[in-house]
């Protein structure tokens, strides 16, 4: 987690009303009482700290889904979340309390859905962080697997689109053309088109020019690799130059 988030937390006080199940955790990690944001006289809800809070609680709900977390699944997760020597007590605080709370992870998907509605873009990043950190380890397991379609599901992500972000951590029957969201018969000319599109739409540097965190910014940089491996890999098999 950046230390401008962390920051916020402990100079602006009152003025983050975060407010919902988020909040409350937030609260508990800064010591402040976070109002709810409806109504609320100090600004809107910082997007960045729904952002980074929320990618937190659930990667923490995640890790008790199957009651494992492996070593690599701990690397990936402090490779997506940003973590200064200084601010690591107050991250690893947030994930324990996230793991142990008595809100389930319907509760936090659910306020990150209705907090970035006009912005799928956003819930589609938390949802890729998720499947670098479950797919660290080499698989997604079972109860991973369950707990990142149900995830999807409140987010309001159809099937088709679960595949597609899915395609871009696990091997699937589809891929790499479902990564590209291409079908097998594209002629050339839109596969090119379709990469160039991509490319452009998930430079990390638009992440950075919309002043998204650091935890959109390197999910953005894991998901342009991925696209580009399955442009490859289908460049390779047609002979593309």
């Amino acid at each position: 987690m950046t230390s401008g988030i962390w920051g916020k937390l402990g100079g602006v006080g009152l003025g983050m009303a975060v407010g919902g199940p988020l909040g409350a955790l937030v609260g508990g990690v800064a010591g402040h009482f976070l109002i709810d944001r409806e109504g609320a006289p100090f600004g809107p809800t910082p997007r960045d700290v729904v952002f980074t809070t929320g990618l937190v609680a659930l990667a923490a709900k995640m890790a008790k889904s199957d009651g494992v977390v492996t070593p690599s699944e701990v690397e990936a997760f402090g490779k997506v979340v940003t973590v200064e020597p200084a601010q690591r007590a107050g991250v690893e605080r947030l994930f324990d309390l996230a793991k142990g709370t008595t809100s389930g992870f319907e509760a936090y998907a659910g306020q990150l859905a209705a907090t970035f509605r006009d912005e799928p873009a956003l819930l589609e990043d938390v949802l890729d962080g998720l499947f670098h950190i479950a797919a660290a380890d080499g698989a997604i397991h079972e109860a991973e697997e369950r707990y990142l379609r149900a995830v999807s599901g409140i987010f309001g992500f159809e099937e088709a689109a679960f595949r597609r972000i899915a395609a871009r951590h696990v091997r699937l029957a589809d891929d790499p053309y479902l990564v590209l969201g291409l079908e097998h018969g594209a002629d050339d000319g839109l596969v090119k088109a379709r990469h160039r599109a991509l490319v452009s739409e998930n430079h990390p540097d638009r992440a950075i020019a919309r002043g998204l965190p650091a935890e959109a910014v390197v999910i953005a940089t894991h998901r342009l690799a991925a696209i580009n491996a399955a442009y490859d890999r289908i460049a390779q098999e047609r002979g593309l130059k």
